[in-house]
């Protein structure tokens, strides 16, 4: 079977043919592969699986959350999009999967998981991840955020809340940890639409810590205002963890910080100073670092105006630390890096798109993002790259190589195309990751994993 179609410019004809070959786009994705076989990604995901299948015609668990990361991979965008790999013979074969799931069979799995499956199929998975984490002699910084995924439809626990871009839309609230220096989502919760940014952050951070090793450290938590809480503030205060929080500038505060008469001149637009207060409901005085910047033309101010001084704007945050405010502000302008993060979950990832009826089914798939986001960081440090790169970045200029199945006598063989850079171009990364050495004590080395 044959037809011919004229190009688009100029008059030649192209003529149109099937192949019985297998043929995939996406075989780059070995060198992913070749990097979850290094740290012994299939075993660990089916040791810790809270459940097990008895029909003769299952697919194991394990190979099917492993076809949800390589569509997320891909980039589906919704569970029906995982069925476009079924025809991907040759990325079966990499896999080593003889049938592969469809999305039904997807969304089945994530309908097994209850808030019991959850928390012990993904905490020893962490603690897993977290066990080959470089130590930083400075430590970790700890960024907390929120986000909204807006929902259409009825889903457990879509409710109405704070949406700034679809108002009294039904939505999901979720909170996330990052270790900013790793890209490294330490842990996430998915909430109901209506919960604010506080709510259980400090039973969330107990949850967050106790899965970090001894060996890596927390030298400072960086928050927003929505994180403005003193129940978080003496929890930190307790567990001796340094902090800097935007505060919320209620009438009180916005008093305090224009009153403040000593202010330490940065350029011609900028100036810092500082105050000590004790707000109504707390145990004692902590200490208030004002930012003042000069109202501009064109320019869109980061903090708040005061009723009374309208030359400037004014931004106020908490914190234990003795640094001088000057260096307090630098640090966590840093966190404006926390957005890249939820929007690379967002866009590359999809992490707001896989929803189902059921909330803990819904929580499973997040949280499953979440794992693969941490598992392509790692994936950078495995191959030596100098640079972090997005998720989206990674699969267009890694996971996309046209390839060809084939075989030599009983072994099968993937030629992938040198248009895509082929194999040449990978090979750098295939001997990294056989030379990557796990960045861990003894001690910490997870069980199971391959030497």
């Amino acid at each position: 079977m044959h037809r011919k179609i004229s190009v688009l410019f100029g008059k030649k004809e192209v003529l149109l043919r099937e192949t019985e070959q297998v043929v995939t786009p996406l075989g780059g994705l070995s060198v992913l592969v070749e990097f979850l076989n290094k740290i012994g990604f299939a075993s660990t995901v089916s040791r810790h699986m809270p459940f097990e299948l008895t029909s003769p015609n299952r697919i194991e668990p394990a190979q099917t959350l492993t076809a949800f990361l390589m569509s997320v991979t891909s980039g589906a965008r919704r569970f029906a999009h995982t069925s476009l790999l079924r025809a991907d013979r040759a990325l079966h074969t990499l896999l080593g999967i003889k049938r592969y799931p469809c999305d039904d069979t997807i969304r089945n799995l994530f309908r097994r998981f209850g808030a019991r499956q959850v928390q012990e199929f993904f905490e020893p998975l962490w603690v897993w991840m977290l066990s080959r984490l470089p130590q930083r002699e400075d430590g970790y910084t700890l960024d907390l955020d929120s986000t909204v995924f807006e929902r259409y439809g009825k889903q457990e626990g879509a409710k109405k809340g704070y949406n700034p871009k679809r108002k009294g839309r039904p939505s999901h609230h979720p909170i996330l940890a990052v270790l900013s220096e790793a890209y490294f989502v330490l842990h996430g919760w998915l909430r109901s639409g209506n919960a604010s940014s506080a709510r259980g952050v400090v039973e969330f951070l107990q949850e967050s810590l106790a899965q970090l090793p001894k060996a890596i450290r927390i030298r400072c938590v960086r928050a927003d205002s929505g994180f403005f809480d003193h129940k978080l503030l003496e929890f930190l205060e307790s567990q001796k963890l340094p902090y800097v929080i935007v505060a919320k500038m209620t009438g009180w505060i916005k008093k305090r910080a224009a009153a403040v008469s000593q202010w330490q001149k940065l350029d011609a637009n900028y100036a810092v100073g500082e105050f000590t207060e004790k707000l109504f409901g707390w145990l004692r005085e902590r200490r208030f670092v004002v930012i003042r910047e000069r109202v501009r033309k064109g320019r869109s101010p980061v903090g708040r105006k005061l009723f009374d001084i309208q030359d400037y704007t004014y931004r106020v945050m908490v914190t234990d630390r003795k640094d001088s405010p000057v260096d307090i502000w630098r640090d966590y302008n840093k966190r404006a890096d926390m957005e890249n993060r939820i929007m690379e979950l967002k866009y590359d990832l999809a992490a707001d798109d896989f929803c189902m009826r059921q909330f803990y089914a819904t929580e499973a798939a997040f949280r499953s993002i979440l794992m693969l986001f941490n598992l392509l960081a790692e994936f950078q440090r495995a191959t030596g790259m100098t640079e972090y790169r997005q998720p989206a970045s990674l699969r267009y200029t890694v996971f996309l190589c046209g390839a060809i199945l084939g075989r030599k006598g009983h072994q099968a063989v993937l030629y992938m195309s040198t248009a895509w850079g082929g194999l040449q171009r990978r090979n750098p990364l295939f001997d990294k990751i056989k030379a990557y050495i796990f960045p861990t004590s003894p001690k910490l080395e997870p069980e199971g994993s391959p030497a």
